[in-house]
């Protein structure tokens, strides 16, 4: 199956070749995006998917779903862990030998 990739800002901006059905045109349209996070559902508005005018093929565009996978995430809006810096221990002193005093 020869598959074309999914528009971006690179190529064809708003249209593309149906994968799905092959004879479709996908075009570029904001639909409202349905997932589950859990046994919550979650609505985003405004989401960018790629449809095809003739089979109805769905294509979501991959930086949306890479930053809403972000946004979902549970450690989404905690601080960042920082590692602790270790400190060098001093350099050894060196024991010199103390010259007599005669």
């Amino acid at each position: 199956m020869n598959e074309t990739p999914v528009p971006n800002q690179h190529s064809h901006p708003d249209h593309a070749p149906c994968n799905e059905c092959s004879v479709g045109i996908l075009h570029l349209r904001h639909i409202t995006y349905f997932t589950w996070l859990g046994e919550e559902l979650i609505t985003v508005p405004n989401f960018p998917a790629w449809i095809c005018d003739l089979c109805g093929k769905r294509e979501y565009d991959e930086r949306a779903i890479s930053w809403l996978t972000m946004l979902l995430s549970p450690e989404a809006g905690k601080p960042t862990r920082r590692l602790k810096r270790t400190v060098k221990p001093a350099a050894p002193k060196r024991n010199h030998p103390i010259p007599p005093l005669d």
